[in-house]
């Protein structure tokens, strides 16, 4: 019997695409951790996901770009990497689809913070600012 990976799906990872859940995009990350052998997030199906090149993606996490190749398992690229997932994942709660989140966190300014996007802002290292905005967002629709 032969077990498919996520490797065996999108060999170069170039055609993956973000699921539409994100307990869905993080058991396709586990997947490929289990599969690269290493217990890192995969910086390439991350980038994927968020239609983000890798020069880009090694913008943001402030790392050369070729980091992402030959060394996925940076301690600074797998800090932005889970910095990023902690913000994808309080604003799933709220929305719960994660194309729209993929959306917002690349894309919408917030006035609250000078309207930059939510990338920018984690990339600039304010991840933990922005969770409490989000947090209070939630907070805010619940009661």
């Amino acid at each position: 019997m032969t077990t498919k990976t996520l490797r065996d799906s999108f060999p170069d990872l170039a055609d993956y695409h973000a699921p539409a859940s994100f307990e869905c995009f993080v058991a396709d990350l586990k997947a490929s951790a289990r599969a690269g052998g290493e217990p890192v997030i995969n910086p390439r199906l991350f980038a994927s996901a968020l239609g983000m090149d890798i020069q880009t993606l090694a913008a943001r996490a402030h790392v050369h770009r070729t980091t992402i190749n030959r060394a996925q398992g940076a301690e600074k690229l797998q800090s932005f990497l889970r910095d990023v997932l902690r913000v994808l994942g309080a604003a799933a709660d709220i929305n719960g689809k994660l194309p729209d989140v993929l959306f917002w966190f690349r894309n919408e300014p917030i006035s609250t913070f000078d309207y930059q996007p939510p990338e920018q802002l984690v990339s600039e290292g304010r991840a933990d600012d922005l969770l409490r905005y989000v947090q209070s967002l939630k907070a805010g629709g619940v009661g």
